[in-house]
Parts: structure tokens; C-alpha cells; sequence
């Protein structure tokens, strides 16, 4: 998308992107809710404390009929991601999993749409490999002219397998030096990490370097902002919460129940 066309100008990305590296470096946590559509970024976005809108590809993915994992078409990522720009006037940083076999030109493309910044993640392809990934995706971004804030993902704990958890922390470690040598801005280890650990990964990467998910048994995001760490997310879990929340609805309707009173309009665009 030509930047004519696009929601954002590359000057205003540019800025959101620096807003967003300067939210990742403050010594508050950046909490972030991800969303999946325009109008839950809507929502989202009119929370007091919200800093930035971050997507959820596994939720995107799931609103469109498609599992996780890039098995969305990334125009319909894409197209999602934009309209979910759109309907916010904060900087947006999506989930773009595992680079959609071209990292460079899809972070190029995110930037076309208004994107500021992403995840990204290595899904422990081989050392090198990924490290080239991680940096395509810089790249890309300087050859914009925007400051990409990208949120590298290691999957070294989730797809460590019967891994000893001391040899993947040292991995996630390891890897993420090298994502943060490569320019990225944080390095996202998706996990339920307890205080030891995060304390080790704070150690390893440093402090407001560590990206974190905030998973049902994780710590509270008082507690990963007192130990260092630059970011917490929820990932696919608030649209989860949503979900069941319509499920235990429309099971009370279909039983001849009735809708409570005092609902609150949240759906006006």
C-alpha cells in the first residue's frame, strides 16, 4: 500500500514507532490487551493507562475462520491490522507470527498500513537463520524511515520440548542478544516465567529488554515491572474471556433468559 493510501502517514508511523520504543525503555511496564478487530481496539483504546494497541494473530486468525500460525493469507492480516490503525489513535504494534516466509517485505507492508512496530518469532528455526530473520525485519524498517519497534519472539521455552528449563532460558538468552544486536527493541519469551527466571532473562538481555505473556499462574505485571521487565501482553486470552463471556450469554438466552439490564453500548463507531 503506497503511503498515499495508507491510514498513517510514514511520518507519523515513524513517530508512533519512536512513542512506542520510548513506552518499551520507560521503568513502567507497558501493558498492553491485545485486540483482534477495530471495534475491541476501539474499547481497548479508550481504557485509561492504554499506551499502545497490540493485535493478537492467533485472535485475528480465529475472527476470520483460520487457525493459528499463519494460515491466515497475510492481505487478510493485513487488512485486519488496518483496520484495527484505523479505528485508534495510538501506535499499533501487530502480530505478524513467524514473518509470513518474507519478514523484510511483510514488515514493509505492516508499515504500509500503519503498524509501528511487531512480533516476530523464531519458532527455534536454526540460530543463524533466525538472527537473519530478525534482522530483515529492521531493516526493513530503516529503509522506511521508521524506528520499527519490533518485539523479537523466541520460542525457546514453548517449543523446547523435554529440554532441561536451565538449557532453554540459557537459549532464550543467547538468541535474544543476538535479536537485540540485530536492532531489535525487546525480545518477547512467551512462557509462564516465575521470579527466578525472569530475574535470569532480565540478567542475560537487560533491563526493559524482556517481553513477557501474562498467562494464567504468571506473576501479576507489578511484580515483572519491579524485576526489569519492558512489556507484558495477554495474547489470545482477552479474546478468550470475550468469548466465554458470549457463550454464558447466549446459553442464559437460549434458555428463556433475558438480557441484564444496564448493558453498556460499546459497539458505536
Amino acid at each position: 500500500m503506497s503511503a498515499e493510501t495508507s491510514p498513517r502517514s510514514l511520518d507519523r508511523v515513524a513517530a508512533d514507532a519512536a512513542q512506542l520504543r520510548q513506552a518499551y525503555r520507560a521503568p513502567e511496564i507497558l501493558r498492553v490487551v491485545n485486540v483482534w478487530d477495530a471495534v475491541s481496539a476501539r474499547v481497548v483504546a479508550e481504557l485509561p493507562g492504554t499506551a499502545a494497541i497490540a493485535t493478537a494473530g492467533h485472535a485475528i486468525a480465529a475472527s476470520h475462520g483460520y487457525g493459528d500460525g499463519e494460515q491466515i493469507p497475510l492481505d487478510l492480516m493485513l487488512a485486519a491490522i488496518e483496520r484495527i490503525v484505523r479505528a485508534v489513535d495510538l501506535p499499533v504494534t501487530a502480530d505478524l507470527d513467524g514473518g509470513f516466509a518474507d519478514a523484510g517485505e511483510t514488515v514493509r507492508r505492516a508499515i504500509g498500513v500503519g503498524a509501528s512496530g511487531a512480533n516476530i518469532e523464531d519458532r527455534l528455526r536454526p540460530f543463524d537463520e533466525s538472527v537473519a530473520l530478525m534482522r530483515a525485519a529492521v531493516e526493513a524498517g530503516e529503509r522506511e524511515g521508521v524506528p520499527f519497534a519490533l518485539n523479537a519472539r523466541t520460542d525457546a521455552l514453548v517449543r523446547a520440548g523435554d529440554r532441561p528449563r536451565a538449557e532453554s532460558i540459557a537459549d532464550a538468552i543467547e538468541r535474544g542478544r543476538a535479536y537485540l544486536d540485530a536492532g531489535a527493541t525487546a525480545v518477547f519469551v512467551p512462557a509462564i516465567l516465575n521470579a527466578e527466571e525472569t530475574e535470569q532473562l532480565v540478567a542475560g538481555l537487560g533491563e526493559q529488554r524482556v517481553s513477557v505473556i501474562g498467562l494464567p499462574g504468571a506473576l501479576r505485571a507489578a511484580e515483572y515491572e519491579a524485576l526489569g521487565v519492558a512489556r507484558i501482553s495477554y495474547g489470545p486470552m482477552p479474546q478468550n474471556v470475550a468469548l466465554g463471556a458470549l457463550k454464558a450469554l447466549g446459553t442464559d438466552l437460549l434458555a428463556d433468559g433475558v438480557l441484564p439490564a444496564g448493558v453498556e453500548q460499546l459497539n458505536n463507531f
